[in-house]
C-alpha cells in the first residue's frame, strides 16, 4: 500500500533547458479541466494502493508552485478523503526560487503545503548562467527569505564540482549556504548524463569537467561543513538535522510503495512500476479515455524489486536491514548481496555491518557507483 503520494505538475512559465517539451511551457491552463483530470487519476491510484495512510506527499516536476492554490487545495483534501493522512504528514512543493513564485507561497501554505524545496542550484551567478538557470542569485536568496517566513521547513538545493570550481570556492559558498539556518540541504555535484546539454558542451570542448581527485576534495568538503554544522548526511547526498530528513524521499530510498499522478509520473505499488504519460496532451487523453493517465503498468520481478530496494537503500547513511530484505523477498542473504566482498570491503573501511544491517561508511561514499557494482549480487545486478 502506498504510504506517499506524488503530484506531478508538468508546466513551466518558461522554455526550461533542461526540458525537451516545448508543449510544457503555457502562458495560462485550464484550472477547471486539470483538476477534474487530476483528481481522476488520483482516484485511480487510491483505488489500487489505497488503505495505508499518507506519510507524505510530495508536488514536483515543471513549475508546480505556480499551480493554482486552489488546485493544490482540492488535491490534497480528496486525498486526504481516499487514504487518510497520518499525524503529522509532509506536504512539499517544489518552487524556482523566482519573485513570480515566491509571491505564492503564503496562498500555498493556506492551501495545505507545508514544507518547500527551493531549487537555488548556486549562489553565484556565473554559476547560475553555466546551469541555464534563470534566476540570479539576489531572487534566490529573497525567495528563500519569503519562503522561511511563511513555510515550517525550508530546504534548498546547490549544485557543486562545476567546471573550474575550487575547494576553497565551494568551502565559501557552503559555508554562506550553512549560514541561512534551514534544516535540510540537497547537495549534488554535477554529473555528465549522456544526451545532456552538458555532455554536448564537452563534447564540444566547451568546458572541461572537474576531474575525480578534485570532485573528491569537495565533496570531503562539504561532509566535513555540514556535520559540523549538525547537518550530516542521512543519504549520499542529502543533509538535515536529525528529524528533518524529508520523508518523501525516504520513501524511494526505503524501497516503500508510492503512487504517481499527474503527465510522466511514475510510481511503485503492489509489486508493479507505473508510468504516467509524459506529454499532457496525451495524458489528457488517457484520462478522458481509461479514467487514468497510465502509459505503462509492469509488474516486477522479485529479483528485479530486491536490486531496486539495495541499490535505494544502499544510498542511506542507515543502510539496509539484510535480514528484513531477506524475508521480504524471500531470498537468502547471499543471493541479495556477495558477502565476501561485503568481509572483504568492510576490512578496508568501505563498508560497515551492524548485525543484520549493512552500509557504506563515509570514506566509501565518493566510491558509491562502484561499491554498488560490487556488493550487489551480480544475479542481480544483471536482472
Amino acid at each position: 500500500m502506498a504510504r506517499a503520494l506524488y503530484i506531478h505538475w508538468p508546466f513551466c512559465l518558461a522554455k526550461c533547458p533542461y526540458c525537451d517539451f516545448n508543449s510544457h511551457v503555457r502562458d495560462s491552463v485550464d484550472a477547471e479541466l486539470w483538476q477534474r483530470a487530476l483528481l481522476a487519476d488520483l482516484r485511480h491510484e487510491a483505488g489500487l494502493a489505497g488503505g495505508e495512510a499518507l506519510e507524505s506527499v510530495f508536488f514536483g516536476g515543471g513549475t508546480p508552485s505556480l499551480m493554482p492554490p486552489g488546485l493544490v487545495n482540492s488535491l490534497l483534501q480528496e486525498a486526504e478523503k481516499l487514504w487518510g493522512f497520518s499525524p503529522g504528514i509532509e506536504i512539499t512543493l517544489e518552487a524556482n526560487p523566482s519573485s513570480v513564485e515566491a509571491s505564492k507561497f503564503a496562498d500555498l501554505v493556506s492551501a495545505g503545503v507545508n514544507r518547500v524545496s527551493l531549487g537555488l542550484q548556486s549562489l553565484d551567478d556565473k554559476a547560475l548562467q553555466f546551469l541555464g538557470r534563470l534566476h540570479g542569485v539576489e531572487e534566490g536568496l529573497k525567495a528563500l527569505e519569503t519562503a522561511q517566513a511563511v513555510f515550517n521547513r525550508v530546504s534548498f538545493d546547490l549544485i557543486y564540482a562545476l567546471p573550474g570550481q575550487s575547494a576553497q570556492h565551494w568551502r565559501e559558498q557552503l559555508q554562506r549556504a550553512l549560514s541561512f539556518g534551514t534544516e535540510h540541504l540537497s547537495l549534488y555535484q554535477l554529473t555528465i548524463e549522456p544526451g545532456t546539454r552538458f555532455e554536448s558542451m564537452v563534447r564540444r570542448e566547451e568546458f572541461t569537467p572537474l576531474d575525480d581527485d578534485e570532485a573528491a576534495d569537495l565533496f570531503n568538503v562539504t561532509r566535513e561543513l555540514t556535520s559540523a554544522a549538525g547537518l550530516p548526511a542521512y543519504e549520499i547526498s542529502n543533509h538535515a538535522r536529525p528529524g528533518e530528513e524529508s520523508r518523501h524521499n525516504l520513501t524511494y530510498w526505503r524501497y516503500d510503495d508510492y503512487a504517481g499522478i499527474g503527465p510522466g509520473a511514475h510510481g511503485r505499488r503492489n509489486g508493479f512500476a507505473t508510468t504516467r504519460h509524459k506529454k499532457p496532451e496525451n495524458w489528457l487523453a488517457a484520462v478522458d479515455r481509461n479514467g487514468n493517465g497510465l502509459q505503462e503498468e509492469r509488474a516486477l520481478g522479485v529479483s528485479e524489486q530486491a536490486a531496486e530496494a539495495l541499490l535505494m537503500g544502499l544510498r542511506l547513511a542507515e543502510g539496509i536491514d539484510l535480514a528484513r530484505s531477506s524475508a521480504r523477498f524471500a531470498m537468502p542473504e547471499a543471493a541479495l548481496l556477495d558477502l565476501n566482498q561485503v568481509e572483504r570491503h568492510a576490512q578496508l573501511g568501505l563498508v560497515w555491518r551492524d548485525g543484520s544491517r549493512v552500509g557504506v561508511t563515509e570514506a566509501g561514499m565518493p566510491l558509491l557507483d562502484a561499491l554498488l557494482a560490487l556488493l550487489v549480487a551480480d544475479d542481480l545486478v544483471a536482472v
